[in-house]
């Protein structure tokens, strides 16, 4: 076990390296060789998105509205779920599910109010599109207790290779609390079958008292989720505090750590703790000093950017820019700046087309068009 006193942590605010892993600092691209086109505009927070098989989308708005976006008009959906848009809370992801073509089923996340305490927690549904409807929405997942706070929600998905379903909760707040108890939702990486029930082997099925549906704890609020294209593993990313943001590969029954081991600091300055690693908790595979605060994944497959193949995609809030991650044998070699100043980014995909699109708040969607050489 390694402890740094507090001065360190609040130097490493001013990137002094006092951790495992120095930031590789980020770069400005040496030669800007794409375009940046606009596909769906008037949008104020497009949380997610997801490409319809006839190459339509839909875009979830934090507000609470599930839009279609096909033939150039924005429809928006009836009948979706009551949405508790409050802070950070509302209409958040949307997943395919990857037999989509077959039954229709459509998995989305959102911070709902239902239940006895007042607030909201997050939860999860699958459901169908018929016209301009959801129909058939079955509650996979409710996190409870509902609290009144109004951050630290979550929450991204990803299926897979075997097909099942995994998703993020947040926190909401009570770090303290949520994080390292598994009788308790909040802080965790959630895995379920594609119709919600659990699987057998999750790590704490046996285990009184434990929500058998977590695959992970530890965590604070993680906002970006990919397949990695090469070995299956499911990796996120995940706000830190004033610095700390962190990449992880999501491994079971494993504890990430939050908030007894952390590269970052209070928002005040002060420390949180001056541990950084701790027999039985993961290390991060990189972690952000300061926080960029990463919103949406996706790892570049496309042959359409070859310099980027296999390279991993992270938005950022707070610095208004996608990040690029060169990474080999799990370590980041290289960072790059890509559509500096765009805006707050919220969530990045690569289509069914191979292009990048990145959602933009207060924009709307955009793609990333490489220049023909």
């Amino acid at each position: 076990m390694k402890k740094f006193p507090a001065f360190c942590l609040g130097l490493a605010m001013s990137l002094v390296a006092c951790a495992q892993q120095k930031d590789t600092g980020i770069h400005e691209p040496e030669n800007v060789n794409y375009t940046v086109e606009t596909v769906v505009d008037g949008l104020s927070v497009p949380w997610g998105m997801a490409f319809l098989p006839d190459g339509s989308m839909l875009i979830t708005e934090r507000s609470g509205e599930l839009i279609h976006f096909r033939n150039g008009e924005k429809i928006n959906i009836n009948n979706v779920p009551e949405v508790y848009a409050r802070g950070q809370g509302g209409f958040m992801d949307i997943k395919l599910h990857p037999g989509y073509k077959e039954n229709g089923w459509i998995y989305l996340s959102y911070s709902s109010p239902e239940g006895e305490e007042k607030g909201a927690h997050t939860a999860v549904i699958r459901a169908k599109l018929k016209g301009n409807d959801l129909v058939e929405k079955q509650l996979l997942y409710k996190a409870t207790p509902n609290t009144g706070k109004s951050h630290h929600f979550g929450s991204r998905f990803e299926f897979d290779r075997d097909g099942y379903l995994y998703f993020s909760i947040g926190e909401r707040g009570d770090r303290d609390i949520n994080p390292q108890d598994i009788t308790r939702d909040g802080g965790k990486i959630y895995r379920l079958k594609d119709d919600g029930s659990i699987p057998s082997d999750n790590p704490f099925t046996n285990k009184p008292g434990a929500k058998h549906a977590i695959y992970s704890y530890g965590h604070r609020n993680p906002q970006g989720m990919a397949i990695h294209p090469e070995t299956g593993e499911i990796w996120i990313h995940e706000h830190g505090p004033r610095g700390g943001d962190e990449i992880n590969i999501i491994k079971k029954g494993a504890n990430y750590g939050w908030p007894v081991i952390t590269y970052g600091i209070n928002y005040s300055g002060t420390t949180i703790t001056d541990e950084t690693e701790k027999e039985g908790m993961e290390q991060p595979l990189y972690y952000w000093v300061p926080s960029i605060a990463p919103s949406g994944m996706a790892f570049v497959t496309s042959d359409i950017y070859p310099d980027w193949k296999n390279n991993l995609l992270a938005g950022s809030l707070s610095f208004q820019y996608l990040e690029r991650l060169v990474i080999r044998d799990n370590k980041v070699t290289y960072r790059e700046k890509l559509l500096p100043g765009i805006g707050r980014v919220r969530d990045v995909r690569q289509g069914p087309d191979g292009y990048i699109y990145v959602s933009v708040e207060g924009k709307g969607i955009v793609k990333i068009v490489p220049q023909q050489s």
